[in-house]
């Protein structure tokens, strides 16, 4: 599975998961030139690149994800972490989805943890 971390995902998240996963395929948003990006240019990207967003960002990334789908534009998936989850449990419902599904089940889709 390929992912895009959101700017705003918490790096200790990120850190517990490479632990468990070194091999994890990802980018995170302020380490490429979508950095301080919009969110529907980062949508647009990610599927561009074929990668699923990990966010925190219920607010907005769920309605331009969405208008994506309705105006049949590629959309690989999102992953919503809330900042409410704790580290320990963001991390073990990541490699969840990580380990026990695949890229394809999410396209078109806005996954909320925990599952």
């Amino acid at each position: 599975m390929r992912f895009l971390i959101d700017e705003n995902f918490n790096q200790r998240v990120l850190r517990g998961l490479k632990q468990r996963i070194p091999s994890i395929d990802y980018l995170i948003v302020q380490e490429t030139e979508l950095r301080h990006a919009e969110d529907p240019a980062i949508l647009a990207w990610a599927a561009e690149q074929k990668r699923i967003l990990i966010t925190h960002d219920k607010d907005t990334i769920p309605q331009f994800a969405y208008e994506r789908v309705r105006a049949n534009q590629s959309m690989p998936g999102v992953i919503l972490v809330p900042e409410e989850l704790s580290i320990g449990r963001a991390i073990d419902e990541l490699l969840i989805v990580m380990e026990c599904s695949d890229q394809s089940e999410y396209e078109n889709l806005v996954v909320h943890l925990p599952l």
